[in-house]
Order: C-alpha cells, then sequence, then structure tokens
C-alpha cells in the first residue's frame, strides 16, 4: 500500500512523523508528506529520511495528487483543517488514518458533516479509521488488572496531560477518554457533565457515561502545557495503571502496584488495525460508529466548557 502523509512534521507535539515511521515498518510505502510551505514540507520529507522513507515533499494537495502515488491518506494536520482534508481525500480516492479528533466543529451541523463524510467514502468503498490508540492497550491493562465486566465496572479515571492549556485541552486530549468507554461500553452518553477549571491548565470533568447495558461515574482529570513525557494513568473501579516511558529508547509500560508490564506501542497497533482492515475489506476497531458517537460527545463537553 502507498501512503501519503498529512501534517508529518514534530512541531509542537504532532505524532504525523511517528505515523509515518509505522507505516513504513508494517510494510506500506510512504511516497508523499504534505505541508503548508515548500520549506516545510522538504523538511517533513527529510526527518523522514531516517527512518528509511523516500517520500517527496508538497505543499499543495492537488499537486500531491496529480504528482504522487497513494492508496490511502494519513491525515495528523491541526483538528481545524480535517474536515476539508477528508473530503479531498475521499476525492481522490483514497483509504483514511485520521488523528483525533476526527472533526472538532461546533453546532447541530456536526452529525450531518459526519455522515455525509462517511455517506461519500462507502460510495467509494473506501475505509476510514481515526487514531485514538489508547483502546489498543485494553488487553494489557486486563493482564495487569484483571478483566473489565462492562456489567460491574462502575468508575472510571484518566489522567491526561496534553501539550495546551484551557479549553483546547478538551479537544487534544478527551477523545483518549471517550474512546476507551467507547471501546469498552459501546455507544452511550455523557449525563449531567460538570466541568471545573481549576487553573488555566488545570481541568476535572465529572459526569456519568450510560450505555446500552452499563451506568458508571467518569472523571477526566486534565493538566497542560507539561513537558514530555507526559503523564497518563487510566482505570476502572479504582485499578489504575500508570504510563512510563523509558526515554532512551521509548519503549512503554504499565504500572500497576508492584507490577509493571511492557506494552507493545498502541499507535502501531493503530495502524495495523488500518492495514489490516484495508486489505480485508472490514470495519477498523475506531470506525464509523466509534467515531460518529465520540466525535458528538467531545462537541458536547467542548460546549459546555464555554460557560466555565
Amino acid at each position: 500500500m502507498n501512503v501519503a502523509i498529512i501534517g508529518s512534521r514534530r512541531k509542537r507535539s504532532g505524532i504525523g512523523e511517528y505515523i509515518a515511521r509505522y507505516f513504513h515498518r508494517n510494510g506500506a510505502t510512504v511516497t508523499a508528506v504534505l505541508g503548508t510551505t515548500a520549506e516545510s514540507a522538504s523538511a517533513a520529507a527529510a526527518a523522514l529520511r531516517q527512518y528509511g522513507i523516500a517520500a517527496t515533499g508538497h505543499c499543495d494537495f492537488r499537486s500531491m495528487a496529480e504528482n504522487a502515488l497513494f492508496d490511502a491518506i494519513a491525515i495528523a494536520s491541526p483538528a481545524a483543517t480535517h474536515h476539508d482534508y477528508l473530503i479531498r481525500s475521499i476525492e481522490a480516492g483514497a483509504h483514511i488514518f485520521c488523528e483525533k479528533p476526527f472533526l472538532c466543529a461546533e453546532g447541530n451541523e456536526l452529525e450531518e458533516l459526519l455522515e455525509h463524510i462517511f455517506t461519500l467514502a462507502a460510495a467509494k468503498n473506501l475505509t476510514i479509521a481515526m487514531n485514538s490508540q489508547w483502546p489498543f492497550s485494553l488487553p494489557c491493562y486486563e493482564e495487569l488488572c484483571g478483566s473489565i465486566d462492562p456489567l460491574n465496572a462502575d468508575r472510571f479515571f484518566i489522567h491526561l496531560s496534553p501539550a495546551c492549556t484551557g479549553r483546547e485541552m478538551i479537544i487534544e486530549a478527551v477523545p483518549h477518554a471517550l474512546s476507551i468507554l467507547y471501546a469498552v461500553f459501546g455507544s452511550g452518553t455523557i449525563i449531567a457533565p460538570e466541568v471545573h477549571a481549576l487553573q488555566e491548565d488545570q481541568m476535572i470533568i465529572d459526569g456519568e457515561y450510560r450505555a446500552r447495558h452499563s451506568r458508571l461515574s467518569i472523571r477526566i482529570e486534565l493538566r497542560g502545557g507539561s513537558a514530555p513525557p507526559r503523564r497518563l494513568a487510566f482505570g476502572f473501579n479504582g485499578m489504575i495503571v500508570e504510563r512510563r516511558l523509558h526515554l532512551d529508547n521509548y519503549d512503554i509500560f504499565f504500572n500497576y502496584a508492584t507490577r509493571t508490564r511492557r506494552i507493545a506501542d498502541p499507535l502501531d497497533l493503530s495502524v495495523r488495525d488500518f492495514l489490516a482492515a484495508v486489505r480485508e475489506g472490514r470495519e477498523p476497531l475506531i470506525g464509523k460508529s466509534h467515531i460518529m458517537n465520540t466525535t458528538l460527545l467531545l462537541r458536547n463537553l467542548y460546549a459546555g466548557c464555554a460557560r466555565i
């Protein structure tokens, strides 16, 4: 499979470079990168050479579509650009691997926009996945903490440390929490959410997640602006794992109580699932229904934050 990457630079906290690396490691050929300027595109292509990737740089989508070979496009640009690139990618006949949040539009038109995107993609038999990678770590969580029983889970906690501060922390970080909840309990709603901004870089979101067979209290703690490695901790019913990184080789570990377990990079697993979904003609793990439900929940939480 040939893949083009939109937004592959590491500026701020972007992960496009790592997405490109994992596509390459899993047998795809990264043929092109798209930047906002010729200079940024050239720099992004140069940065990928360290992984053995020989991609051409482009600063115009139309030029890339006309001159580069690709079967899929990975969208890792800022969230505000996603809608335009999603539509253009579908028009170009490309499968799509899109970084979270999928869309960040506000208002009642969001559901219509989502339906339109998936209708266009279905008409061309294209696969769309969102990269919200932490659901892929749930098997490792269960190895440390025991199986998650959706019928008996009554509490969920997650701490996230996005690079930004203020209201934008919700856009950058909360999709991780929503994706974990969806992966375990299925489509749900958040009842009576309360958003508490303690400081510009600290926020707590409390509420109740209601799914078909489950009701549980949730707490999402955000501490923004931290330098990497940023803290991530999550769990159910008080059994909380904490993510640790070894910065010399970026191995990832989960710690729970006195136990430690090395885990596969969930970004790698997310890319693998997308490639397999395209190859097998199946729905990816983070596919349409997951994207629709969590994107609408994100909109509601973000809108609620505007009042504080």
